[in-house]
């Protein structure tokens, strides 16, 4: 897909998210959806035969069907003529399925046309409508003329203009992204490439001439250094330095316009003082702006002479000031050179933790936005407010039979949710900051609820009592996310006709808000005659309804829960397909809505100590179950998919186990083949779950290396204890389950090996699955049933594991005859706890040992658990398990993360409660104090209250009806660093069940290698605390590190739901599958296809897009296309930064990816920037230590190798070398690379002794682990042969030299400096991309071990890594 020179599609792209807000006047509902302006970016695409019309049949359909049915036309684009006054006409390249209106977009931002927003698009004198697609116009075709015709103001109109001329001079100003307003965020790739990426910008000459690299990084970025300065994570951007156009620009004090002046076309007034000093007052009139004669306290509207009438300020403020028109046109010049990405908006709001002092200027837009209710125009829709709920529920009730429908639906959801979380933010924010009025003002702070922009807002406190049961407060503060969690889990299944809530969580000085959808009619009745589903006295009273059966019984598969009884209060049993909480009521609108859904998933039993029951034994060795600070606890959707994944498992095992033996021995069969089984079904209880225990551990031992063959022979001698039995933590014996009734791990995998013919057995417990249970012989009925029976499956007939989430619910109460299956359903929760305890932490644990889960820091760890349905508050859990690990020393990354992450989630519940009672004039000094108490030496923080000056003489008499903010104690001056810390160890112990035994913050640094400045970004990030980018002293013990004028900002923190593009998600995984397999090109089209389908839905920035962006450029590097690679992961590294964060962990890797593509393309100096900044970012969120660190330093190394840096590149890959071995163990294929790499270097100063050295270590490594006869070993050997020539040779010519002083007869000696095409085929080495020169044959049987290889895995039974063929060696090619 390769751009267009100014084709729409990519400005288009990126308008898309940008522009759009101003200039769209339509709401979706009314016809016309205003966010949906292109249908589609480069290709349309119809689509054959029925749609999968609701989310669980995707999963069924498989990959493949969604490739047959698209048929893809290629939209043929078209070129148009473009005639705008007082310039040049142009082409410009559009496609038929675009509207007028992207037209107009376009033209707002071309360098020429880009003053102009009030005018229309007239082709041989017709307007064309602004939401007409160019397809349906009549006349319009390859090479027709549109003129661009200036229109009259109106006020909407002139305020548009006003608005954009001041985003064109604010364009290259930063001060938004740091004030995270408008979807703003910062990006410094270009800071590092000066612009000479690919053939954007100034191309530099090729990079040959390497005398001119200065390769030196500063001090702080070598190899050892221990100061990490925060000021270069925001290097200076000298575009930045705004080139002054205006000094101000502001509405006039005599708006609005008096009825007379009105009747002369007069809409409003600004006030302008140019850079020359010049004031001026200006008429926005119905046919332009024009100077009048007014001044600051004279109101004179005529025209001045000369009045300068134009229709554009642009070209009114050029007449009158020389200035603004010289610094203008060159602002727009470098506005237009900047890559679209770094000036699109993002889909939600990125808050940046650090910012540098910056000037306050005056801005007019700003400030009316500020005053004016910004209810007006700036949301889409003239003069009301966005019925929001109506908005979210009609873009669901959208068709989606069809791919084009489906994108249209898709988009529209996503955008209204974009716009909802945003003003659902700024609501929040306005509520804490005590700007709304609540609706019940009489009652106190902690109970009032509010409305604003058509939002209901409420506080995140146990109000009536409402969960006095559950733990109070500290319930009402979970309930929110876990009501959150419900929300996206029935929206991503997305039945027709059952519609949710819009849902947004803020936290925001230290208050919870929940933000939501206002159900139409329900503030005007009693909850009691609305609610005709569910309970709203949590199970005391509760009500069924058929049509909500029906509904939720859609939804009972995907999400697993059960349908189940449950008795009300008049003994009556009552039909439910949820939890009790969830409520259904009907809106006036006749929607059926669902709320209330904090219950979705299960309770996690191991926090919910319940009277008489018993968790299995190993959850108890663990020490559960826990207290928990509320009885909200509930597992999450990862875990429940995980569980039944790994129980459908054993479920096919068991019964192919049977068929077998049936099969084995005929006549025997009746008596014995039960035996396995029937002692886990009758007496149901404890041995289940010990079949699970013990099954799981033979699960998690097959795999003992699956991705990574390197990790595999080191950890040989440990794997006897550590992998055979991960679900022991103590000396007990895995092979003793009590009953034997399920044997050891180790012998069960012997016995799966040695049953012959166990696939066809798992085909035939298939089809058996398969079928409904009417057709199956007897016997086979017998095996599923003991099957189904052994795993808890709800049906007799097939495999269908579900939960009730009102299971040790208080207050629920079941009818007597399902007592039985109440029983079934709390085992089967005690298993599901179980089985996180001894399956999924060991399995995350193990996946850090061979590094296929590699956490950098707090968001990374929280997204590594929740994969595996961790709960965070495992947490503790987690690290104790890593501290019993015997491989402990190579997770000592993962436990350093883990440690900041438990110490910053102390600190900021701690951090909460202490906010809530600060007023808002203490709050900078009241942040700074705490931050000082936290991170430190200084041991008697005191805090500076504020200064009396602005205490009113008058004692202020209390009001009673304080704002939620506006506590007026200064409890928060007393806290002192001893007492924080002391806080912060019994939290710990309290919350996450964890000993620290730490008085002090340089203890705690000191005792976990810890670096202060990690604790800081940590603790800033999840607080939303913005500070100034400066350096700061911690271990200063004579004065504080923060002062009150080093906090800048305290932003909110906002969880929502991330609408999904469902197609584009499948085109993109049916491209990985179509890559591992080895079909490179296949994969790419259809990569490039999702890429296509992801801007239609998300516009132009999207992790998700990111992703994308990352592969493609992957892919194009693999075969070969150097400067693609580099243009698309340019794009991704930008939109990482914009997305994710400029230090977020994926930016990190992106600028390393990035930095191979450059120097595969002969940029060098611009390659080793790249990898310095990486590296800097790396020491900054996570120190030195780490794994990842080793591939950063081999890649410097490598990179200043190649430039002849000897003795720099050595002290990278010195380092290198030390971090793989920690990591990896000294026996790792990676250190053996790791010595070869520091052997080349070491051959290149000629230094043969220690060349020798290290290659010896690495052939050693080779021989044993590989065998003499492969090829790396063999390579070794050669090498070590020429190795010892050359210091033979070196030392003759030494002892010539000796002997004969000056007039020896030298033999030239050969220095290699080693060629760029030597170290990039090292580079992609340890980048893990291979090029395998193959021929047909060996392209045909890779493929075939590829699909061998795939069966097996199907068959939940892994390669042993014996075998692993020769390719596998070099770590897989791994996507990604």
């Amino acid at each position: 897909m390769a751009d267009r020179p100014l084709g729409l599609k990519q400005q288009k792209n990126c308008l898309h998210l940008g522009v759009e807000k101003h200039f769209c006047s339509v709401s979706l509902t009314a016809g016309h959806s205003a966010g949906t302006a292109m249908v589609n970016g480069d290709g349309a695409h119809t689509e054959e035969g029925e749609s999968k019309q609701d989310g669980n049949s995707e999963a069924d359909g498989g990959e493949d069907s969604n490739e047959q049915e698209v048929i893809v036309i290629q939209d043929t684009g078209f070129t148009v003529k473009i005639q705008a006054p007082g310039t040049e006409p142009f082409d410009l390249q559009v496609s038929p399925q675009e509207m007028v209106q992207e037209i107009h977009q376009v033209l707002m931002d071309r360098e020429d046309t880009c003053h102009r927003t009030c005018f229309s698009l007239q082709l041989d004198g017709n307007v064309l409508d602004n939401f007409a697609e160019l397809k349906s116009i009549e006349g319009l075709q390859e090479g027709s003329l549109l003129k661009v015709v200036e229109e009259p103001y109106t006020v909407r109109e002139a305020r548009i203009h006003v608005r954009h001329i001041r985003d064109l001079l604010k364009s290259l100003d930063p001060s938004d992204a740091y004030n995270g307003v408008d979807c703003n965020s910062l990006s410094f790739l270009s800071i590092f490439t000066d612009g000479d990426l690919g053939d954007s910008g100034k191309r530099k000459k090729k990079g040959t001439e390497l005398e001119q690299i200065d390769c030196t990084p500063p001090e702080h970025i070598l190899p050892g250094s221990k100061e990490r300065p925060l000021v270069p994570l925001q290097p200076q951007n000298k575009d930045w330095k705004p080139m002054q156009c205006l000094k101000v620009l502001t509405m006039s004090g005599w708006n609005p316009p008096p009825g007379n002046r009105k009747m002369h076309g007069d809409l409003m007034y600004l006030y302008i003082v140019t850079v020359e000093e010049r004031h001026v007052s200006v008429t926005a009139s119905t046919r332009g702006f024009y100077l009048n004669q007014s001044t600051t306290y004279t109101f004179s509207p005529k025209p001045a002479n000369p009045s300068f009438l134009s229709h554009s300020l642009v070209e009114l403020l050029s007449q009158i000031s020389p200035a603004f028109k010289k610094n203008f046109t060159s602002l727009q010049k470098k506005r237009v050179q900047r890559h679209p990405f770094e000036r699109i908006a993002t889909p939600f709001q990125v808050y940046s933790w650090t910012a540098p002092q910056v000037d306050h200027a005056m801005d007019c837009v700003r400030a009316e936005d500020a005053y004016t209710s910004r209810l007006g125009y700036e949301e889409h829709i003239p003069g009301q407010t966005r019925d929001w709920n109506e908005e979210l529920q009609t873009t669901r009730e959208l068709p989606r039979k069809n791919l084009p429908e489906r994108l249209l639906r898709e988009r529209a959801i996503f955008k209204v949710h974009s716009d909802f979380a945003a003003a659902a933010t700024r609501g929040a924010m306005a509520v804490i900051d005590g700007n709304v009025m609540a609706i019940n003002p009489g009652e106190e702070t902690r109970m009032q609820m509010f409305i604003w922009n058509n939002i209901f807002f409420s506080l995140g406190f146990d109000v009536r009592d409402h969960y006095r049961e559950l733990g109070g407060d500290a319930a009402a503060h979970a309930a929110p996310t876990n009501d959150l969690n419900g929300v996206r889990a029935y929206g991503a299944v997305d039945v027709e006709g059952l519609y949710t809530l819009g849902t947004v969580v803020v936290d925001y000085r230290g208050y919870r808000v929940t933000a939501q959808s206002i159900i139409p009619g329900i503030l005007e009745r009693e909850q009691e005659q609305s609610v005709i589903y569910g309970s709203i006295d949590f199970g005391k009273t509760v009500v069924s309804h058929g049509k909500y059966l029906e509904l939720l019984d859609k939804t009972s598969r995907p999400l697993k829960v059960q349908q189940h009884k449950v008795l009300n209060e008049k003994e009556e049993s009552v039909e439910l397909c949820s939890s009790v909480e969830c409520k259904g009521i009907i809106g006036n609108d006749g929607r059926h809505y669902i709320l209330d859904l904090l219950r979705t998933f299960p309770p996690d039993l191991n926090f919910l100590p319940v009277d008489g029951e018993e968790l299995s034994a190993e959850s108890q060795r663990q020490g559960f179950p826990r207290q928990h600070r509320h009885r909200l606890a509930c597992l999450r959707q990862e875990l429940i998919e995980a569980f039944v994944e790994h129980r459908y498992l054993l479920f096919m095992k068991m019964a192919a186990i049977q068929l077998m033996q049936q099969k084995a021995n005929k006549d025997s069969s009746k008596t014995d083949v039960p035996a396995i089984t029937e002692t886990s079904a009758t007496d149901g209880g404890v041995d289940s779950t010990q079949t699970t225990a013990a099954q799981a551990s033979a699960d998690s031992t097959d795999p003992t290396d699956n991705n990574s063959t390197s990790a595999a022979p080191q950890m040989a001698p440990e794997s006897e204890e550590s992998s055979s039995k991960p679900t022991t933590n103590g000396p007990v014996d895995p092979t003793g389950t009590q009953n034997g009734e399920c044997r050891s791990p180790l012998e069960g995998k012997e016995l799966e090996e040695s049953i012959p013919g166990l696939a066809q057995a798992k085909e035939l417990a298939e089809t058996l699955v398969s079928e409904d249970g009417s057709g199956m012989d007897p016997k086979s009925r017998e095996v599923v049933l003991n099957a189904c029976r052994a795993v808890g499956s709800i049906s007799n007939t097939s495999f269908d594991i579900r939960f009730n989430p009102d299971i040790f619910s208080p207050g629920v109460r079941f009818p007597d005859d399902t007592l039985e299956d109440v029983q079934k359903q709390k085992q089967l929760l005690k298993d599901a706890a179980a089985f996180l305890v001894t399956c999924q932490i060991p399995s995350l644990v193990k996946d850090c040992l061979d590094h296929s889960t590699l956490p950098m820091d707090g968001a990374t760890l929280t997204e590594a658990l929740h994969q595996r349905g961790i709960n965070v508050r495992y947490l503790g859990t987690v690290l104790e398990f890593v501290d019993k690990t015997p491989a402990k020393a190579q997770l000592e990354h993962f436990y350093r993360i883990g440690i900041v992450e438990l110490i910053t989630r102390c600190a900021k519940h701690i951090f909460r409660t202490y906010l809530q009672g600060v007023e808002l004039s203490a709050l900078s000094a009241a942040v700074s104090h705490f931050l000082n108490c936290f991170l430190s030496s200084f041991p008697d923080a005191v805090a500076h209250l504020p200064p009396d000056e602005l205490v009113s003489r008058r004692k202020s008499r209390k009001r009673r009806n304080r704002v939620p903010g506006g506590g007026d104690n200064t409890a928060w001056a007393s806290l002192t660093p001893s007492e924080l810390w002391k806080n912060i160890a019994t939290e710990a112990q309290s919350y996450y069940h964890f000993k620290m035994q730490c008085e002090s913050v340089d203890q705690v640094v000191e005792k976990y290698g810890l670096q202060k400045t990690t604790l800081l970004r940590e603790i800033s990030v999840k607080t939303g605390i913005q500070i100034l980018l400066k350096e700061y002293n911690f271990d200063s013990r004579h004065k504080p590190a923060f002062t009150e004028e080093d906090i800048l900002n305290i932003f909110p923190v906002v969880k929502h739901v991330n609408p999904k593009a469902s197609d584009a998600f499948h085109f993109f995984q049916s491209g990985q599958a179509k890559v591992q397999q080895g079909f490179l090109k296949e994969g790419c089209e259809l990569i490039n296809e999702a890429l296509n389908l992801f801007n239609n839905v998300y516009g132009a920035m999207h992790v998700e897009i990111c992703a994308c962006l990352r592969l493609l450029a992957r892919l194009n590097y693999i075969m070969g296309d150097h400067p693609e690679a580099l243009s698309n992961q340019q794009k991704a590294v930008l939109m990482s930064e914009r997305v994710l964060g400029i230090e977020h962990p994926n930016t990190i890797q992106e600028y390393m990816h990035l930095a191979l593509y450059c120097f595969a393309n002969g940029q060098l100096s611009t390659a080793l920037k790249l990898l310095y900044r990486a590296r800097y970012l790396m020491l900054l969120v996570c120190g030195e230590d780490h794994p990842e660190m080793a591939l950063i330093d081999s890649n410097i190394g490598l990179v200043l190798h190649g430039v002849m840096e000897y003795d720099l590149s050595l002290r990278f890959l010195e380092n290198a070398l030390t971090v793989n071995t920690k990591y990896h163990g000294a026996r790792s294929l990676k250190v053996a690379l790791s010595h070869h790499l520091v052997a080349r270097v070491y051959e290149s100063k000629a230094e043969f002794r220690s060349a020798l050295q290290h290659e010896k270590e690495g052939y050693t490594i080779y021989k044993n682990q590989m065998g003499e006869a492969h090829e790396k070993t063999k390579e070794s050997s050669e090498y070590l042969k020429y190795l010892t020539q050359q210091a033979v040779a070196l030392q003759r010519t030494m002892n010539e030299i000796y002997k004969n002083g000056s007039n020896a007869s030298i033999m030239p000696l050969k220095f290699t400096a080693p060629s760029m095409a030597s170290i990039l085929e090292q580079l992609n080495i340890i980048n893990g991309i291979i090029f395998i020169p193959l021929s047909q044959k060996d392209l045909e049987n890779l493929k075939a071990e590829v699909q061998r290889r795939q069966q097996l895995q199907e068959l939940g039974k892994s390669e042993e890594p014996a075998e692993s063929s020769p390719l596998e060696l070099e770590d897989k090619i791994p996507v990604d």
